[in-house]
């Protein structure tokens, strides 16, 4: 009976050992978010090594697992799913995509997923603005709301850091747009580019300078990169303003004070 109940726990363990193996290689980098970057026209990609940049960010600054290397996706992919962030960017007008891609990106933005629309033209009404316009009244035609300014109480701006302007390389906007549907951001606009702050070269070097206010400008917009990114993972979380102090207590730190930024 000794024998049979050694025999017995020791081919439990065993088994409980290989089902543990069996279940940490199942979560591991299916467990990782990736971010996806959508390719859409010949201008998707106007700072090739942004995205990757700012994923590494992510990954210093928060608890996310990320995905080190962000995937490029398209509308038609039957992998769009898999990528619960898209990130378009662009310099320039984009073709309309199909009616059919459109029923899918409005499937992804119902079903939870979220797309940041990046500027990189340097201006606030170029044909790259002029296509986000478009491709937005054709997700949600009249009379849904379209495109609407991001007030500065809402939670997107306390996601993780306390902010109150979306920054890039450039401050040539000073809010936030987006799609809001069931109470809920599913799109985010900026117009700053905030790419262009992101992008580093393989030698460490910034590929731009940011304009006006320079590095300070620079970590703001990796700020509002990682908030925008909390957001669509916790959603509402601290909606609640009984949150706002004590951040701003433990971060010592107010976005306009001029202060040193603690990285």
């Amino acid at each position: 009976m000794t024998w049979s109940r050694r025999r017995f726990l020791s081919q439990s363990l065993a088994a409980l050992a290989l089902l543990y193996s069996q279940r940490a290689r199942a979560i591991g980098p299916s467990s990782l978010l990736t971010i996806g970057q959508l390719e859409l026209g010949q201008g998707w990609q106007p700072h090739p090594t942004a995205l990757r940049r700012l994923v590494r960010e992510v990954d210093k600054r928060t608890s996310i697992e990320v995905n080190p290397t962000p995937a490029t996706v398209t509308l038609a992919s039957d992998t769009l799913h898999e990528t619960p962030i898209l990130y378009l960017a662009g310099d320039r007008e984009f073709p309309m995509p199909s009616e059919q891609e459109i029923a899918r990106l409005r499937r992804f933005l119902t079903f939870g997923g979220f797309l940041i629309i990046d500027s990189a033209e340097g201006r606030v009404d170029g044909a790259f603005d002029a296509s986000v316009k478009q491709l937005v009244e054709t997700l949600y035609p009249p009379p849904s709301t379209g495109l609407e300014i991001i007030s500065k109480k809402h939670v997107v701006y306390r996601s993780f850091y306390l902010l109150d302007k979306p920054l890039g390389r450039l401050a040539i906007s000073s809010v936030l747009e987006g799609v809001v549907r069931d109470e809920r951001l599913v799109i985010a606009y900026v117009k700053n580019d905030m790419g262009g702050a992101w992008a580093r070269d393989d030698f460490g070097n910034w590929e731009f300078q940011c304009q006006p206010d320079g590095e300070t400008q620079r970590q703001l917009s990796f700020r509002m990169g990682i908030n925008l990114i909390m957001y669509a993972l916790c959603l509402d979380y601290k909606t609640d303003q009984v949150h706002v102090d004590f951040i701003m207590r433990r971060r010592q730190w107010r976005p306009n004070d001029g202060a040193e930024i603690p990285e």
